[in-house]
């Protein structure tokens, strides 16, 4: 399978995942949902744009590989028990869920920083070898 079709699919995921985290996280009263939401939106309308207009670039996998980053630490950052989660949530009922969506956004978001790296690399050697050539 092509490598940018698999990065698409695993960003669009992430992307999905995040949304249903923080539509929860507001949910749960975890976050406050007024206008400083907007900033989430803006920042899912950013790498939207960048996974599905700009896939065939550069800026594409920087801004898939930087929201990627920044994705993977919301798993680690919740179950560490900043933001006042951690254990209590894992441990309370009705939090099924929830935690999976944690779960799946680091694995899916780990996953797209690999690729999205991988991506990157294999056009700088591209670009060695244009250059090699003439």
């Amino acid at each position: 399978m092509n490598h940018r079709v698999t990065l698409t699919i695993t960003s669009l995921l992430t992307i999905l995942l995040v949304a249903f985290h923080l539509t929860d996280d507001i949910v749960r009263g975890f976050e406050a949902g007024g206008p400083s939401t907007m900033i989430g939106v803006i920042a899912m309308a950013v790498w939207l744009y960048g996974t599905l207009v700009l896939i065939e670039r550069r800026s594409g996998h920087v801004i898939i590989l930087l929201f990627s980053i920044l994705a993977s630490g919301i798993p680690y950052i919740h179950m560490t028990g900043a933001g006042a989660v951690g254990g209590r949530i894992a441990n309370s009922s009705g939090m099924f869920f929830w935690v999976w969506t944690l779960l799946a956004l680091g694995v899916t978001s780990i996953f797209s920083v690999l690729l999205s790296a991988r991506g990157l690399w294999s056009w700088k050697s591209s670009d060695r070898r244009t250059a090699e050539s003439r």
